[in-house]
């Protein structure tokens, strides 16, 4: 469905009205932080728990009927899954995910209850792109990928259409800064096409910061074969693409990373203050804006809380060890 198209503005524009009554509309919250006023994008309540129901909908949506009968295939750590697996069930698609062997327990759970099947793999010896491809072949399904496709990154923008509107009404103006969380690219790319007149910021975890280093040089730099060890599985892409990294190079945008432990303050920080529940890739974009890596934020800041679908167990582990996370300046 691809082939040589590009995302654009237009796409996203029609994805957004194509996924009236398909996703939930996310709640903007205001958030009073050093005598400014900021507003947090909650794509954690999304159905799903985060935000890839709109891109796995929107791609889901325009599949013919043989397409649909022969069914999808995904590959995910988690969050990706999930969305595939809630839009095929709600559109009577058989849906097969392949997910790392390590993958947390509460993505994985949520996958299979949705109704998908979940075939395991090694993410240290084996490439999920490979599974994935040699699946879907077999069964003459159709491959939804969870970033490097132009239908789902323009559903992926809705939610930056969902931003305009809501801060054209709250805040007196569109936002003039996006902080957004990156993994492959997906929804920052979204968010630069619909939102073209804001500074897209993307933030990843240190030593996962492929695409901000790419957006510095200019061209694609894949992630290091020495990465730490992060939390944030969410965000955790070794390489970009191409068609997210064009969207964003063109667009201006720039990107930011921020420790670990800086992401877990946040969670803690959103737990305490915006009561929302934010998993650790979910939660960099804030943890930028809160640490102050994002640089000096304009009047008009929006942040997203792109995911929610946290270890019970981390999580509150997370929240004890973080008993005042930053400070808040009303």
């Amino acid at each position: 469905m691809t082939g040589n198209r590009k995302p654009q503005r237009a796409g996203v524009v029609a994805a957004a009205e194509r996924l009236r009554g398909h996703v939930t509309e996310t709640p903007l919250l205001p958030l009073a932080w050093q005598g400014r006023r900021l507003w947090i994008k909650a794509e954690c309540l999304q159905q799903g728990g985060s935000f890839k129901l709109r891109g796995a909908m929107n791609r889901l949506l325009q599949l013919d009927d043989a397409q649909k009968a022969a069914g999808v295939v995904a590959f995910s750590s988690g969050n990706h899954a999930q969305g595939v697996a809630l839009a095929a069930r709600q559109l009577g698609i058989a849906a097969t995910i392949v997910m790392p062997h390590d993958a947390p327990a509460v993505k994985r759970d949520a996958t299979l209850a949705a109704g998908a099947s979940v075939v395991g793999y090694d993410r240290l010896r084996e490439s999920r792109e490979s599974i994935g491809a040699r699946l879907a072949e077999e069964r003459g399904a159709v491959l939804v990928p969870s970033f490097d496709d132009v239908d789902v990154i323009e559903g992926q923008g809705s939610a930056g259409v969902e931003i305009g509107r809501q801060m054209a009404a709250l805040a007196d103006g569109p936002p003039e800064m996006v902080l957004v969380c990156c993994g492959g690219g997906g929804l920052s790319a979204g968010i630069a096409l619909a939102l073209p007149d804001a500074e897209i910021v993307t933030v990843e975890p240190e030593g996962w910061d492929d695409m901000a280093q790419s957006l510095a040089s200019g061209a694609i730099v894949e992630v290091g074969k020495d990465a730490p060890p992060t939390r944030c599985d969410a965000l955790q892409t070794t390489r970009v693409s191409p068609l997210t990294f064009e969207a964003l190079r063109d667009a201006g945008a720039r990107g930011v990373a921020v420790s670990e432990g800086e992401v877990q303050a946040a969670m803690a920080f959103a737990a305490r203050h915006l009561r929302l529940v934010a998993e650790p890739g979910g939660a960099v974009a804030l943890a930028a804006a809160l640490s102050g890596r994002a640089g000096p934020l304009p009047a008009r800041t929006a942040i997203l809380v792109s995911g929610g679908n946290v270890d019970p167990a981390f999580y509150a582990e997370v929240i004890r060890a973080n008993p005042a996370p930053f400070e808040v300046a009303a």
